[in-house]
């Protein structure tokens, strides 16, 4: 019967059905194959088309500026007639021309065709000798005459949209109504003048030709009675300066300090708060290697001064408080991409609401800049003649010049992302009222004079950070335990451990967030002397209860089956951790006058927050070390037993042969659970983001919070602009988590690729 049973199988296997079996297998493993390299290649696309992805969204952060000439015309009205101030309104269709001899001239930007010509109050017999500007964003202009009074007057722009067309009327508004004011003495011609005006008030700062100095504030009160506004006075004389002649006045916009400026590069800065009682707060030169001013204009936010050289040189002031708590005008930066011999800065053109400005010379040549970035966007020839006026659009995005032979030009201006730069991502940046060059990310605020704050490093700090304390936590706690697990554990504990701890990786993070921010925070804050003992005690008593276990009789120890001695530290875990937050309380109250933070801070002069590190570290541990054990237990289940077993029969103990054989053979998969643990800890979001202040600060005390790259892009991201300079950054912020992780993963691998080849003769 076996000789026919033998017979019958081998016809089966040289039948035709058997045929068709191996090749209905061989198809099947065919298919199998390219399936799964096809699911291998897809998730490598897939992955470059992300990195692709984000350095398209990116790349335009780093692109220069880009001007294109639009038209090119004689100035509007009489060409003869001294042009005082361009500009232009905010859709970049109409300009203003104002002119010496009173004039506002409205006109198309793009044709240089007049549409309107309004006389301004001017009273008879009196000329404009002076003129200034207040904010940009309100068109405030005023206008110095020879008889000491001035003109406050307002360009507007109605929008309407008669037949759903766009209508663009412009027209003049005197906010301090259309009669002049007094601001200098009767019959004294106002050589340079100087204006803000808000709703608290107007401050003037007026010069005559004989070197006297005037301030005057005006409030307008509303009547009870009268429409027109009644207007409170107040006025003062500054105290002589030295007999150079004054180049420019400039008045910042809270009202508060007035900058004068003179020919010989003298810079006085006085304290006008109190118009009534002004007081001088500092005298510098602003010249030097033998350079003199030829232009200055305040940075927009009017805290920073714009000063231009007649060397083509340009630099950046602004007032940083020095060691008496006193506020200095101090050189911030410099920027020489103009310079040249006898190449004077004629205008300086800040932009309305970025940190930019342009600056046009002598050759007839305009820089675009951006102060904070300290970038250079592009110096473009605009004229062979030199530059007198300069206008920019309220957007940025148009610009007009007239040089010396009354003509002009328009251009416009794609310069969309002026503000980053190398240095603004990664160096340190001095912004204006700060005291020195930090890293700072603050994209938002709830005022409208800011300036977005955009450097990555504390982003990449606090992610690194909450990664190192994570790790901190779970890669010993996973190591250490996957290593008992695997090797020393009884099979059915083991059976029971091993898939409970791969069930926590499923727990969600949100969760785990969320319990950490609102249970463990104040825990840990109310218990703080119980936790710091907790993490000297807790391994302590584990040590100690393995040294009594093992002076036990053998009779004793033996009771329990070989694997199953862990079961014994689960009562003492439990025993030393609520001994220790329950006399936490006590201690506090002993040793720290009955509060550990304070005494921290009084003594130590460390911060507490109640939503730090030590919680980071609790939280994404715990969700860090099933991936760790996980990995790391299955390297080293799966060294051959044979090679174990060997290591014993030489004469090796247990111990020897996991550290000498075992631990040497799983090396490979040990480290790349490591490297994959910290993989998930750099790109954990909702832990890290419930569970800290989620604050941009740069500390690595374990006391204070942190936000880290993927936080930071999960809350801003909703609120940013399309395509905006924020959006790209936060673009940015995820190219950079991505490289990040790419950078551990590559470095894991070669390790790995390494250890297995050292080890794989074992």
């Amino acid at each position: 019967m076996n000789s026919t049973g033998e017979q019958q199988t081998a016809g089966l296997f040289t039948s035709e059905a058997s045929a068709n079996h191996r090749r209905r297998r061989m198809v099947k493993d065919t298919l199998t194959r390219h399936a799964v390299g096809f699911g291998g290649i897809s998730v490598i696309i897939a992955i470059v088309l992300i990195f692709f992805y984000l350095l398209f969204v990116v790349v335009p952060l780093f692109q220069s500026a880009e001007v294109e000439k639009r038209a090119n015309y004689s100035a509007p009205g009489a060409t003869f007639d001294e042009t005082l101030y361009l500009a232009m309104e905010e859709q970049g269709e109409i300009g203003v021309r104002f002119t010496r001899s009173g004039h506002a001239i409205f006109f198309e930007l793009s044709s240089g065709i007049q549409i309107s010509d309004e006389r301004l109050p001017i009273p008879q017999n009196v000329e404009i000798t002076s003129f200034a500007k207040g904010q940009m964003d309100q068109g405030l202009i005023a206008l110095g005459l020879s008889n000491g009074q001035a003109v406050v007057l307002r360009h507007v722009y109605q929008v309407t949209y008669p037949d759903d067309k766009r209508q663009i009327t412009p027209g003049i508004k005197f906010p301090l109504g259309d009669s002049p004011l007094q601001v200098a003495p009767d019959d004294i011609a106002i050589t340079h003048l100087a204006f803000q005006s808000s709703e608290e008030g107007t401050a003037f700062a007026a010069a005559s030709d004989d070197g006297r100095l005037f301030l005057s504030g005006i409030v307008a009160e509303e009547s009870m009675f009268d429409d027109a506004p009644e207007l409170e006075q107040f006025s003062s004389e500054l105290p002589g300066l030295h007999d150079a002649a004054i180049l420019k006045l400039l008045i910042d916009q809270e009202q508060q300090n007035l900058y004068v400026v003179t020919h010989d590069n003298e810079l006085t800065h006085f304290d006008i708060s109190d118009i009534e009682a002004p007081q001088q707060l500092q005298q510098l030169n602003l010249g030097g290697d033998g350079r003199s001013v030829s232009a200055i204009e305040f940075l927009t936010g009017t805290i920073s001064l714009l000063v231009g050289y007649d060397n083509g040189h340009l630099s950046q002031w602004f007032p940083v408080r020095n060691e008496n708590n006193q506020e200095v005008m101090t050189r911030i930066r410099n920027f020489d991409h103009q310079q040249g011999d006898g190449n004077a800065i004629t205008e300086i053109a800040a932009e309305y609401d970025r940190k930019g400005f342009l600056v046009a010379d002598q050759h007839g040549r305009v820089g675009i800049y951006h102060s904070t970035a300290e970038r250079n966007l592009g110096v473009n020839a605009l004229s062979s003649q030199s530059i007198k006026h300069l206008a920019v659009a309220p957007r940025a995005n148009w610009m007009l010049a007239e040089d010396e032979n009354a003509q002009l030009q328009l251009w416009h201006i794609k310069n969309e992302h002026p503000e980053i730069s190398w240095n603004s991502l990664w160096g340190k940046v001095w912004y204006e009222s700060y005291p020195e060059p930090d890293y700072v990310w603050q994209s938002s605020s709830a005022s409208n004079d800011f300036e977005p704050k955009l450097s990555l490093v504390p982003l990449s700090f606090g992610t690194l950070k909450a990664a190192f304390y994570a790790m901190l936590l779970a890669a010993p706690l996973a190591i250490f335990g996957a290593l008992f697990t695997a090797y020393f554990m009884a099979p059915k504990m083991r059976n029971v451990v091993k898939p409970s701890i791969e069930i926590m990786e499923a727990l969600p993070t949100v969760i785990l967030g969320f319990l950490a921010g609102l249970w463990l925070a104040p825990l840990v804050e109310t218990h703080l002397p119980g936790v710091f003992s907790l993490l000297v005690l807790m391994p302590a008593g584990i040590l100690l209860c393995a040294w009594l276990w093992c002076r036990l009789p053998n009779r004793v120890r033996h009771a329990m089956p070989e694997g199953w001695e862990a079961l014994l530290l689960i009562p003492l875990v439990i025993f030393v951790g609520w001994g220790c937050l329950a006399v936490s309380p006590a201690v506090e109250s002993l040793l720290f006058d009955g509060n550990m933070r304070n005494w921290m801070s009084d003594e130590l002069g460390v911060g507490f927050d109640q939503r730090n590190s030590i919680i980071v570290g609790l939280a994404m541990g715990f969700a860090v070390i099933p991936t760790i054990f996980s990995i790391a237990e299955d390297a080293i289940y799966g060294v051959p037993r044979h090679l174990s077993q060997g290591s014993l029969a030489l004469g090796a103990t247990p111990w020897q042969t996991m550290v000498r054989v075992v631990l040497l053979t799983a090396s490979p998969g040990i480290f790349s659970a490591l490297m994959i643990g910290m993989g998930r800890a750099v790109g954990e979001t909702m832990i890290v983001l419930m569970a800290t202040g989620n604050t941009a600060v740069m500390d690595f005390s374990i006391f204070e919070g942190m936000r880290t790259l993927s936080a930071n892009i999960s809350v801003e991201m909703p609120e940013s602009e399309v395509d905006s300079t924020h959006y790209r950054v936060l673009f940015l912020a995820a190219l950079v988590l991505f490289m990040f992780t790419f950078f551990f993963n590559t470095i894991a691998e070669i390790v790995r690729q390494r250890l297995r080849k050292k080890y794989s003769t074992l």
